[in-house]
């Protein structure tokens, strides 16, 4: 089953979350910086190919963030392990 799409808003409180600037979610995805900034810059679910998103969504994972579905509440993140900070 395919993952649910992730919004730019949630992009950007992911890196947040982590604090990470986008040249670290560069790094970390494998996604180039002007397509990371394209996609942050317009409002609501990113506007990428599949495999563009899918790296993005690795690369929080791997760092422990979970996306949170829209489910009557709005869409969000978390961290899905306690962190050690």
């Amino acid at each position: 089953m395919p993952k649910a799409t992730i919004s730019s808003e949630q992009v950007r409180a992911a890196r947040a979350l982590l604090r990470w600037e986008q040249t670290d979610l560069c790094r970390e995805s494998g996604v180039s910086l002007a397509t990371i900034q394209r996609l942050e810059g317009r409002p609501g679910p990113l506007a990428a190919h599949a495999s563009t998103v899918e790296k993005l969504r690795a690369a929080f994972e791997r760092a422990g963030v979970k996306f949170l579905d829209a489910n009557g509440e709005g869409a969000g993140v978390r961290f899905s392990v306690p962190s050690r900070t």
